[in-house]
Protein backbone atom coordinates (compact mmCIF):
# COMPACT_ATOMS: atom_id res chain seq x y z
CA UNK A 1 0.00 0.00 0.00
CA UNK A 2 1.30 3.44 -0.88
CA UNK A 3 2.08 5.82 1.97
CA UNK A 4 1.00 9.10 0.46
CA UNK A 5 0.55 12.07 2.81
CA UNK A 6 -2.59 12.36 4.87
CA UNK A 7 -5.62 14.03 3.30
CA UNK A 8 -5.25 17.74 4.27
CA UNK A 9 -9.01 18.08 4.67
CA UNK A 10 -8.86 15.81 7.72
CA UNK A 11 -11.12 13.15 6.25
CA UNK A 12 -14.02 15.48 5.38
CA UNK A 13 -13.03 15.95 1.74
CA UNK A 14 -15.84 18.39 1.02
CA UNK A 15 -14.20 20.90 3.38
CA UNK A 16 -11.33 21.27 0.91
CA UNK A 17 -13.57 23.28 -1.40
CA UNK A 18 -14.96 25.55 1.30
CA UNK A 19 -11.47 26.36 2.57
CA UNK A 20 -10.15 27.12 -0.90
CA UNK A 21 -8.16 23.89 -1.10
CA UNK A 22 -10.08 22.20 -3.88
CA UNK A 23 -7.10 22.10 -6.24
CA UNK A 24 -4.94 20.41 -3.60
CA UNK A 25 -7.78 18.06 -2.65
CA UNK A 26 -8.23 16.95 -6.26
CA UNK A 27 -4.52 16.28 -6.63
CA UNK A 28 -4.49 14.32 -3.36
CA UNK A 29 -7.55 12.33 -4.45
CA UNK A 30 -5.88 11.56 -7.77
CA UNK A 31 -2.68 10.42 -6.08
CA UNK A 32 -4.63 8.22 -3.72
CA UNK A 33 -6.52 6.71 -6.66
CA UNK A 34 -3.20 5.77 -8.26
CA UNK A 35 -2.65 3.26 -5.48
CA UNK A 36 -5.18 0.99 -7.20
CA UNK A 37 -5.69 2.24 -10.78
CA UNK A 38 -3.56 3.57 -13.63
CA UNK A 39 -3.65 7.24 -14.63
CA UNK A 40 -5.58 6.49 -17.83
CA UNK A 41 -8.45 5.16 -15.73
CA UNK A 42 -8.89 8.30 -13.66
CA UNK A 43 -11.93 10.52 -14.15
CA UNK A 44 -11.91 14.18 -13.15
CA UNK A 45 -15.66 14.04 -12.62
CA UNK A 46 -15.35 11.02 -10.33
CA UNK A 47 -12.57 12.66 -8.33
CA UNK A 48 -14.70 15.78 -7.95
CA UNK A 49 -17.48 13.60 -6.60
CA UNK A 50 -15.08 11.97 -4.14
CA UNK A 51 -13.98 15.31 -2.71
CA UNK A 52 -17.59 16.43 -2.44
CA UNK A 53 -17.90 19.07 -5.18
CA UNK A 54 -19.50 19.36 -8.59
CA UNK A 55 -17.64 18.66 -11.82
CA UNK A 56 -18.02 22.33 -12.73
CA UNK A 57 -16.16 23.31 -9.55
CA UNK A 58 -13.32 20.95 -10.46
CA UNK A 59 -13.08 22.38 -13.98
CA UNK A 60 -12.48 25.84 -12.52
CA UNK A 61 -9.09 24.52 -11.35
CA UNK A 62 -8.26 22.06 -14.12
CA UNK A 63 -9.26 22.57 -17.71
CA UNK A 64 -9.42 18.83 -18.24
CA UNK A 65 -8.05 15.54 -16.92
CA UNK A 66 -4.82 16.14 -18.80
CA UNK A 67 -4.15 19.26 -16.73
CA UNK A 68 -4.85 17.35 -13.53
CA UNK A 69 -2.45 14.58 -14.53
CA UNK A 70 0.34 17.12 -15.10
CA UNK A 71 -0.30 18.63 -11.67
CA UNK A 72 -0.22 15.16 -10.12
CA UNK A 73 3.05 14.39 -11.89
CA UNK A 74 4.56 17.65 -10.64
CA UNK A 75 3.59 16.77 -7.07
CA UNK A 76 4.99 13.28 -7.64
CA UNK A 77 8.36 14.71 -8.66
CA UNK A 78 8.40 16.92 -5.56
CA UNK A 79 7.83 13.89 -3.34
CA UNK A 80 10.37 11.93 -5.37
CA UNK A 81 12.96 14.67 -4.76
CA UNK A 82 12.20 14.77 -1.03
CA UNK A 83 12.60 11.00 -0.73
CA UNK A 84 16.02 11.12 -2.39
CA UNK A 85 17.10 14.23 -0.49
CA UNK A 86 16.12 12.71 2.85
CA UNK A 87 18.05 9.53 2.05
CA UNK A 88 21.15 11.49 1.04
CA UNK A 89 20.92 13.69 4.16
CA UNK A 90 21.10 10.60 6.37
CA UNK A 91 24.33 9.43 4.73
CA UNK A 92 27.33 10.91 6.62
CA UNK A 93 29.95 9.78 4.11
CA UNK A 94 30.21 11.64 0.80
CA UNK A 95 31.11 8.42 -0.99
CA UNK A 96 27.82 6.82 0.04
CA UNK A 97 25.45 9.57 -1.04
CA UNK A 98 25.05 8.39 -4.61
CA UNK A 99 24.13 4.91 -3.43
CA UNK A 100 21.68 6.40 -0.94
CA UNK A 101 20.03 8.45 -3.69
CA UNK A 102 19.89 5.40 -5.94
CA UNK A 103 18.25 3.25 -3.29
CA UNK A 104 15.66 5.95 -2.60
CA UNK A 105 15.02 6.34 -6.33
CA UNK A 106 14.21 2.66 -6.83
CA UNK A 107 12.29 2.42 -3.55
CA UNK A 108 10.00 5.27 -4.62
CA UNK A 109 9.31 3.57 -7.94
CA UNK A 110 8.49 0.33 -6.13
CA UNK A 111 6.24 2.02 -3.57
CA UNK A 112 4.33 4.16 -6.09
CA UNK A 113 4.48 2.34 -9.44
CA UNK A 114 1.49 4.02 -11.13
CA UNK A 115 2.58 7.49 -9.99
CA UNK A 116 6.16 6.81 -11.09
CA UNK A 117 4.95 5.81 -14.56
CA UNK A 118 2.74 8.89 -14.78
CA UNK A 119 5.59 11.20 -13.79
CA UNK A 120 7.87 10.10 -16.58
CA UNK A 121 5.07 9.86 -19.12
CA UNK A 122 4.26 13.52 -18.48
CA UNK A 123 7.82 14.71 -19.12
CA UNK A 124 6.75 15.34 -22.70
CA UNK A 125 4.70 18.26 -21.33
CA UNK A 126 7.49 20.15 -19.55
CA UNK A 127 7.88 22.68 -22.37
CA UNK A 128 4.39 24.02 -21.71
CA UNK A 129 4.13 23.39 -17.96
CA UNK A 130 6.64 25.40 -15.85
CA UNK A 131 5.56 23.78 -12.57
CA UNK A 132 6.11 20.29 -13.96
CA UNK A 133 9.44 21.32 -15.48
CA UNK A 134 10.71 22.84 -12.22
CA UNK A 135 9.67 19.86 -10.09
CA UNK A 136 11.21 17.36 -12.53
CA UNK A 137 14.50 19.27 -12.65
CA UNK A 138 14.50 19.43 -8.85
CA UNK A 139 14.19 15.66 -8.61
CA UNK A 140 16.99 15.04 -11.09
CA UNK A 141 19.24 17.61 -9.40
CA UNK A 142 19.38 15.48 -6.25
CA UNK A 143 20.99 12.66 -8.23
CA UNK A 144 23.39 15.09 -9.90
CA UNK A 145 24.48 16.56 -6.59
CA UNK A 146 24.91 13.10 -5.06
CA UNK A 147 27.11 12.12 -7.99
CA UNK A 148 29.13 15.31 -7.54
CA UNK A 149 29.60 14.58 -3.83
CA UNK A 150 30.61 10.98 -4.44
CA UNK A 151 33.14 11.88 -7.12
CA UNK A 152 34.49 14.94 -5.25
CA UNK A 153 34.04 17.18 -8.28
CA UNK A 154 31.74 20.13 -8.99
CA UNK A 155 28.32 19.45 -10.44
CA UNK A 156 29.04 21.63 -13.47
CA UNK A 157 32.02 19.44 -14.43
CA UNK A 158 31.14 17.69 -17.68
CA UNK A 159 32.56 14.40 -16.41
CA UNK A 160 30.29 14.52 -13.37
CA UNK A 161 27.28 15.27 -15.56
CA UNK A 162 28.09 12.31 -17.79
CA UNK A 163 28.48 10.08 -14.74
CA UNK A 164 25.16 11.38 -13.36
CA UNK A 165 23.46 10.60 -16.66
CA UNK A 166 24.88 7.08 -16.52
CA UNK A 167 23.71 6.64 -12.92
CA UNK A 168 20.27 7.97 -13.78
CA UNK A 169 20.02 5.52 -16.66
CA UNK A 170 21.00 2.67 -14.36
CA UNK A 171 18.60 3.43 -11.50
CA UNK A 172 15.78 4.19 -13.93
CA UNK A 173 16.39 0.86 -15.61
CA UNK A 174 16.57 -0.92 -12.27
CA UNK A 175 13.30 0.73 -11.28
CA UNK A 176 11.55 -0.47 -14.42
CA UNK A 177 12.92 -4.00 -14.08
CA UNK A 178 12.08 -4.17 -10.39
CA UNK A 179 8.42 -3.44 -11.13
CA UNK A 180 8.29 -6.41 -13.48
CA UNK A 181 10.10 -8.72 -11.08
CA UNK A 182 12.89 -9.43 -13.56
CA UNK A 183 15.70 -8.58 -11.13
CA UNK A 184 14.89 -11.60 -8.95
CA UNK A 185 16.90 -13.74 -11.38
CA UNK A 186 20.13 -12.26 -9.96
CA UNK A 187 19.37 -13.51 -6.45
CA UNK A 188 20.58 -10.37 -4.68
CA UNK A 189 18.77 -8.06 -2.23
CA UNK A 190 17.63 -4.95 -4.11
CA UNK A 191 19.69 -2.44 -2.13
CA UNK A 192 22.83 -4.54 -2.47
CA UNK A 193 22.31 -4.81 -6.21
CA UNK A 194 21.82 -1.03 -6.51
CA UNK A 195 24.96 -0.31 -4.44
CA UNK A 196 27.11 -2.67 -6.47
CA UNK A 197 25.84 -1.41 -9.81
CA UNK A 198 26.47 2.23 -8.85
CA UNK A 199 29.98 1.34 -7.61
CA UNK A 200 31.04 -0.03 -11.00
CA UNK A 201 34.52 1.25 -11.99
CA UNK A 202 33.26 2.42 -15.37
CA UNK A 203 31.15 5.07 -13.60
CA UNK A 204 33.80 6.24 -11.17
CA UNK A 205 36.37 6.56 -13.95
CA UNK A 206 34.52 9.65 -15.16
CA UNK A 207 36.60 11.77 -12.78
CA UNK A 208 39.78 10.87 -14.60
CA UNK A 209 41.20 13.49 -17.00
CA UNK A 210 39.55 13.54 -20.38
CA UNK A 211 41.97 12.41 -23.10
CA UNK A 212 42.48 14.43 -26.26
Amino acid sequence: MSHLPHDPTGGDRSRGYHHGNLKVSLIEAGLEALTHVEADDLSLRQLAKEVGVSANAAYRHFEDKDALLSAMAAEGFRRFARAQHDAVAQEPQAEGRLKAAGRAYVAFAQAHPALYRLMFQRLSCVATDPDLAQSAIGAMTVLLEATSSTLHAPAHDERVRVAAAACWSLVHGLSALSQGGQLAVFGLPMNELIDRVLAMPSLLSQVQPVQG
